[in-house]
């Protein structure tokens, strides 16, 4: 696990190598053990490494045996074993016992299509010195992040936003459109980022630039074809196969591993098989709450993860959480996001990472089966409603937007109104973030419809590849395009990465994914209970009160504390007559959500956190005069340090 980034003049120019150091160093954190540079004249690359495979002779960049092609990459590619026996018997010399040097010999091979080779999580760079091109790839679900700024006669990328901002010509500055749909969703959904002009490679694409044109292409997409029609005694025999081996894949590792354990399904399920087939006692990691209130009280999931950790025989430990360290943390929150996301569970994946990272470097969790087995209450809610529009006459459909009227709830409003309007419509994915009716007031717009124009647009592609699906199908589509790689996935890289500590996601194997998409929708929910086909395989190994409980899905208790510990941060930041967020929307609605959430009138610690996420993160990179002078993450940029490789 690493950060790569790199800077390309088309135009020929020659470049300084305190640009790409000081990029590379912005992301230190990434990569603690070891450095590295390729520099040729208009071209540098630079890599910071977290030592986990081949420790002694892993060092990037890695030239090919000509030197015509040179790679940086982050991430891991769990077949490169087998990969790297099938390349030598094509004739590839390796220097290395790496998976960065199998991803090249596969380009050499292959081309562009080595991407259908690889397994595993990543994002790399390679640049190809014969045919003066760069090619890029993220891996197929987006869990490893790449970034890039294209400028006159330049192309610059990199892990983090961060490391783009250290040079001059990438100018901090708000993309009004992302703004829009942070409002909408609570995280920027890519291709945009908040920052004008850096975008994100969405998740299975890749990009090729010759200096002329640049190009973004797709090379993996997820196909329904064929669903609902896979046995179900097929679907759980091959789920329990590919499940086994996501997790052997993921035990390959030369330093210590762990699991996040919460205590749910996913993270016993993982904990469950990773005993198996490791042996011995597994280290598992636990996030909590300290019993300073009963909200923080009833939002703790300790007692379950040590019940669970008891049962395997595991290693277990604890990190407990205050109120203090939400306020205290949020600056360097931000920091180490880059961008605005309002998911309060960030913090205590910061705080469960830095406390794995004293005993382990790898951690294994259970992200990824809510969105591709469907384990998530608002799907059977969604599907209940849609059975209500497809089956009403449309008279009586109206009846829940006149009804809604009388409701003072606007969430339960936006649910009754949607029995006007089709799937597409209603369905906006797990996270929702200000609903139309205030977002359009906080925006100063005309009209509520307004306010989810930029949405509907975004969203129309996603809908549209998923037409012949069933809705269940959709919104999952909907959910693992977006909300996984843009929300979930994000936070997890920043957060573990931040304490230089690698994450890695079984439920995420794109064999599994695919099956995932074959099952029939009986397999994956029904009313009362959620992911059927974990449960009916690997759930056979848990104690039972794992399957019994109800989903929790790592609460945060921001609202009680917003009203408590926290709210001197909403009169300092939002209520503040310098907030930036004063700048961008209307200060008087601003004002309104919070004292109705401090008199108990609506619970609006969403929208509150939303608000508070963007103004520390405005303050931070917008409004500070040098992110790499951040006390956040102080960093050493030496502009007279010659790189090491330099051929």
């Amino acid at each position: 696990m690493c950060a790569i980034c790199g800077l390309i003049n088309f135009d020929g120019k020659r470049l300084e190598p305190s640009a790409i150091v000081a990029m590379t160093d912005s992301m230190t954190h990434r990569g603690p053990d070891d450095d590295g540079y390729f520099i040729d004249r208009n071209v540098a690359l630079g890599h910071r490494r977290l030592s986990i495979i081949d420790l002694e002779g892993g060092q990037q960049p890695i030239l090919n045996e000509d030197g015509s092609q040179v790679i940086v990459f982050n991430g891991e590619i769990y077949n490169y074993r087998e990969l790297t026996a099938r390349l030598r018997a094509e004739g590839h010399r390796f220097e290395t016992r790496s998976d960065t040097e199998a991803i090249l010999h596969a380009y050499e091979q292959y081309g562009v299509d080595c991407l259908e080779h690889l397994r595993g999580m990543f994002a790399f760079a390679i640049w190809d010195r014969r045919k003066q091109r760069l090619f890029m790839a993220r891996d197929r679900l987006g869990i490893k992040p790449l970034y890039y700024y294209r400028g006159r006669g330049f192309l610059a990328f990199a892990s983090e936003i961060k490391a783009l901002l250290t040079l001059p010509e990438v100018r901090a500055a708000v993309d009004p459109a992302a703004l829009d749909l942070y409002l909408s969703l609570r995280y920027v959904p890519g291709p945009r980022t908040m920052f004008r002009d850096i975008f994100k490679l969405q998740p299975g694409h890749f990009l090729l630039h010759d200096g002329t044109e640049m190009h973004v292409r797709w090379y993996w997409d997820i196909d329904h074809e064929g669903a609902e029609r896979l046995p179900a005694a097929a679907c759980r025999e091959r789920f329990e196969t590919l499940f086994h081996d996501a997790v052997e894949d993921r035990l390959i590792s030369e330093v210590p591993l762990g699991v996040m354990l919460s205590g749910g399904l996913d993270s016993s399920a993982v904990l469950a098989e990773m005993t198996e087939q490791a042996g011995g006692r597994v280290k598992t990691f636990s996030v909590g709450y300290e019993a300073d209130s009963a909200a923080a009280d009833e939002a703790n999931e300790l007692h379950w993860a040590r019940r669970v950790a008891d049962h395997f025989g595991a290693d277990h430990h604890e990190f407990r959480l205050r109120a203090a360290d939400f306020g205290d943390f949020l600056d360097r929150l931000v920091w180490h996001l880059d961008e605005p996301l309002a998911d309060p569970t960030c913090i205590p994946l910061y705080f469960i990472s830095k406390l794995a990272r004293e005993h382990v470097t790898v951690v294994l969790s259970g992200e990824g089966a809510d969105e591709t087995l469907a384990g998530y209450g608002i799907y059977p809610r969604m599907l209940a409603l849609e059975r209500l529009y497809r089956g009403l006459p449309g008279f009586l459909r109206s009846l829940g937007p006149a009804a809604a009227e009388w409701l003072d709830d606007p969430r339960a409003r936006w649910y009754l109104q949607g029995l006007e309007r089709p799937l597409e419509h209603r369905y906006r994915g797990v996270a929702r973030g200000f609903l139309p009716e205030l977002k359009a007031e906080l925006l100063g717009l005309a009209a509520p419809e307004r306010a989810e124009e930029r949405l509907d647009s975004l969203l129309a592609d996603y809908w549209e590849r998923s037409r012949g699906a069933s809705p269940l199908d959709r919104m999952l589509y909907l959910d693992t395009k977006v909300w996984l790689p843009d929300d979930l996935l994000l936070k997890a890289d920043r957060m573990t990465m931040a304490n230089g500590m690698e994450l890695r996601v079984p439920f995420l194997d794109h064999r599994l994914v695919e099956l995932s998409a074959q099952v029939p929708t009986s397999l994956k929910t029904s009313w009362g209970e959620s992911k059927r086909l974990l449960r009916q395989t690997v759930g056979k190994r848990l104690p039972p009160f794992v399957l019994e409980r109800a989903k929790m899905g790592f609460p945060v208790p921001t609202g009680p504390w917003l009203r408590s510990h926290l709210e001197a941060l909403i009169h300092e930041r939002l209520l503040a007559d310098d907030s930036a967020c004063s700048r961008y929307m209307d200060p008087a609605v601003i004002t309104r959500i919070a004292a109705e959430h401090q008199r108990h009138e609506r619970d609006n610690s969403q929208e509150l956190w939303t608000l508070l996420v963007f103004e520390a993160w405005h303050r931070v990179f917008v409004d500070a005069p040098s992110v790499t002078a951040s006390e956040h993450a102080p960093i050493r940029v030496d502009p007279g340090m010659i790189p090491r490789l330099q051929p």
